[in-house]
């Protein structure tokens, strides 16, 4: 599976998996003391995590 981190514009933004339902939940990201290290650890943890999900865990929505 070639699965791929993307940004979806649609409703609030955020980034997703290519193949399933997981999103990075921008509220989760971490306070920092400047906008560098925010941005820094911000994209770790986004990276750290979409590295680690595993997609059946987050299965997408059967459509009508």
């Amino acid at each position: 599976m070639n699965r791929e981190m993307v940004w979806i514009e649609k409703g609030f933004g955020c980034w997703r998996c290519s193949e399933c339902a997981w999103f990075f939940d921008l509220s989760k990201a971490r306070p920092a003391k400047s906008f560098e290290e925010m941005m820094g650890t911000f994209q770790s943890q986004r990276d750290k995590e979409f590295t680690e999900h595993i997609c059946a865990d987050y299965p997408r929505a059967k459509r009508a």
